[in-house]
C-alpha cells in the first residue's frame, strides 16, 4: 500500500497494489495491520456504500459530533468525485483548512479522513458508487455539517451552486464561522 501525506498531516491517501493480468485484477483494499501502520488506533464498525446517478451530485460538508465522531476511510468503486476535507478542530494550526483529492474506480486512491473533519464529494462521472468505512456508528442526533460553499474555506468545486445536486438538508447547512466546533486540536474525537 502506498501512503501519501496531504498539506493536512492527519489526511492521508492510502493506494492498494493492484495486480493484474488478462483477466482483469486482484487487490486487498483494506488490511488492518498495514492501516495500522499508516494510521494507528483506529477500529472500523461500519461500511457505507452510496451511489449517485449524476455528473454534479454533491454530498457535505458532514460531520458527526461526538461522542458519535467518525474517522472515515472512503473510496469509489465505480465513476470518479472530487473528495473535500475540511479541519473543523479548534486552536488547528489548518482550522479551516482543506484538502481536495479525486478519488475514482481508475485511479485506486482511498482518503483517510480522521474524526474533527467536515466531509464533502462531488461526483465527476455518472453512476458514481462511493463506498467507505467508519470508526463509529451513525448517529442521526449528532449528524451536522458546513454549507458547501462557505467563501471562507473556498473550495473550488467543479460544480456552482445553480448547477450542484443537493439534498434538502445540505442546502441548509450553515457556515463554519457559525458553527461552534465540538472538535478541539490535540484532542481525541
Amino acid at each position: 500500500m502506498l501512503v501519501e501525506d496531504t498539506k493536512i498531516p492527519d489526511v492521508k491517501i492510502l493506494t492498494p497494489k493492484r495486480f493484474g493480468d488478462d483477466r482483469g485484477f486482484f487487490s486487498e483494499t483494506f488490511n488492518q495491520k498495514l492501516f495500522d501502520d499508516a494510521v494507528p488506533g483506529q477500529a472500523f464498525v461500519q461500511d457505507n456504500h452510496s451511489l449517485s446517478r449524476d455528473v454534479g451530485v454533491l454530498r457535505g460538508l458532514h460531520f458527526q459530533k461526538p461522542p458519535f465522531a467518525q474517522g472515515k476511510l472512503v473510496r469509489v468503486i465505480s465513476g470518479a468525485v472530487l473528495d473535500v476535507v475540511v479541519d473543523i478542530r479548534q486552536g488547528s494550526p489548518t482550522f479551516g483548512e482543506h484538502v481536495a483529492v479525486e478519488l475514482s474506480a481508475e485511479n485506486w486512491r482511498q482518503l483517510w479522513v480522521p474524526a474533527g473533519f467536515a466531509h464533502a464529494f462531488c461526483t465527476l462521472e455518472p453512476d458514481t458508487a462511493f463506498f467507505y468505512k467508519v470508526t463509529n456508528f451513525y448517529a442521526p442526533d449528532h449528524d451536522a455539517g458546513i454549507a458547501f460553499d462557505d467563501p471562507d474555506i473556498g473550495i473550488d468545486w467543479p460544480v456552482n451552486r445553480d448547477t450542484v445536486t443537493l439534498s434538502g438538508k445540505d442546502k441548509l447547512l450553515p457556515r463554519l464561522k457559525d458553527i461552534d466546533s465540538p472538535f478541539i486540536y490535540g484532542e481525541n474525537a
